[in-house]
């Protein structure tokens, strides 16, 4: 089997990633639609990897703009195994300062109207979600502690929020006491999609601010969000280069089979155009 690269997709702040030594640029069409932007294939610590700025470059896309499915779905095209994720976020937490690092554990879906599957149209499945992110990504990212100036948080609930307006305080106080611990705008989809392509994924989510709930904080404006986001880059980038030298060469983990059984339509129910789009992402299981 030929080695999977590794994904990395770069939030708000993170543009593009220091010491990628780029071999090529690839402009990706999917059944889906186009991607953000081109990715940006090279090697980073030795491996081989696939970068790709989640708004585009310039951050021209809003998080609701954004094609969730084309940018999962030609990251599998470019044969990634792992999607290595940098976002920002709100903090719904007093011990989770802002300049903080969180490696999140689990989801709250906050979101309206966004296609969350690549299924549909003829072939329905339901893989297992009940653990979101990968746990060897999510342990690989930790390790990382003690080569960072920042307190990174090993686990925690995103809650992802439609956007693109920041929270009420109304809002901000109800998911406070939901025992949501960060606030963010973008990873849900990417993760659901990435278990449907069988694609290892995790977050590091990048403290910015409190959410508007903190009595003693301003309301936060966007030059702020982005002045946090820029003090942060440099240990984000930290962690991802010690994350793509030390993942394991292997997938052991359930992301990497998460489709096995999750297919219910019968095989001979499918629609063959719908087999062939989709093919990257099944075609080990429906023939």
């Amino acid at each position: 089997m030929e080695k999977e690269r590794i994904g990395i997709i770069g939030g708000t702040g993170l543009y593009q990633m220091e010491g990628l030594n780029v071999k090529e640029t690839r402009k990706i069409k999917t059944p889906f639609g186009d991607p953000s932007d081109e990715y940006i294939i090279g090697e980073l610590e030795g491996k081989e990897v696939v970068f790709l700025p989640r708004h585009g470059v310039g951050h021209r896309l809003l998080p609701s703009e954004l094609n969730f499915r084309a940018n999962i779905f030609g990251m599998k095209l470019l044969g990634v195994g792992w999607i290595l994720s940098v976002s920002a976020c709100g903090s719904l937490k007093e011990e989770m300062r802002p300049l903080d690092i969180v490696i999140p554990d689990q989801f709250f879906d906050r979101t309206r109207n966004r296609i969350s599957t690549f299924f549909g149209n003829g072939i329905a499945a339901h893989p297992a979600f009940s653990h979101p992110f990968c746990e060897n990504i999510r342990k690989v990212f930790f390790s990382a502690k003690s080569i960072v100036d920042c307190k990174l948080h090993y686990g925690g609930t995103y809650l992802c929020m439609e956007g693109p307006q920041f929270s009420t305080k109304a809002e901000s106080n109800v998911y406070r006491s939901w025992g949501m611990d960060i606030i963010g705008m973008t990873n849900l989809q990417e993760a659901k999609l990435a278990r449907e392509a069988e694609i290892c994924y995790a977050t590091l989510a990048c403290v910015t601010d409190y959410d508007c709930w903190h009595e003693s904080e301003e309301i936060v404006t966007i030059a702020e969000v982005i002045d946090n986001l820029k003090k942060n880059a440099l240990n984000a980038q930290k962690i991802i280069r010690h994350a793509v030298k030390n993942i394991p060469s292997l997938r052991d983990c359930e992301c990497a089979e998460s489709m096995k059984y999750a297919i219910v339509t019968n095989s001979e129910f499918i629609p063959d155009d719908v087999k062939t789009k989709l093919s990257p992402i099944i075609g080990k299981y429906v023939k």
